[in-house]
């Protein structure tokens, strides 16, 4: 039974990305038109998701944008103008993969920055340790009455 259950999840989970366009009615008749669609629509995100793409997302705002893309694209406009339209209303945050510019440059920064910052803090901390390693006194040597000690607690303990 469990085995059976892990099917049906698995195959219904492998069906989720094909389902994207809910509806035939949805779909463009034409394929090589309903595929720049699809195309364009794996470039624009989810404004309600925000980690996937409209044609990947049921939410109701990505269904509205899969619509709208398929209406300009049916009006015969080309790819640019599409995602250009979208654009123009949402900003940069629609895109997938946001242009570089003076506001998206701390955005696309960020690994690198991350990458710095902890390497830095590596580097301090090995720092601050070989300084604090260095930072004791060596002991100063066995005094003659130190080491007559010492001898004797060795023969003691060897006894």
């Amino acid at each position: 039974m469990r085995r059976l259950a892990t099917l049906a999840l698995l195959g219904w989970a492998s069906l989720a990305p094909a389902l994207g366009v809910g509806l035939p009615s949805e779909m463009l008749r034409d394929p090589a038109q309903e595929e720049r669609a699809r195309a364009i629509g794996r470039e624009l995100r989810c404004l309600v998701c925000q980690n996937q793409s409209i044609e990947d997302s049921e939410a109701e705002l990505a269904r509205d944008l899969r619509r709208i893309v398929r209406e300009r694209i049916a009006a015969g406009e080309d790819d640019r103008a599409v995602v250009d339209y979208v654009h123009d209303r949402y900003g940069d945050f629609v895109l997938l993969r946001p242009p570089f510019s003076a506001a998206t440059a701390l955005l696309w920064g960020m690994p690198l920055l991350a990458l710095g910052g902890g390497g830095l803090a590596l580097l301090l901390l090995r720092r601050r340790q070989r300084a604090e390693q260095g930072a004791w006194p060596e002991p100063a040597p066995l005094t003659p009455e130190e080491r007559a000690r010492l001898a004797a607690l060795e023969d003691d303990a060897a006894r």
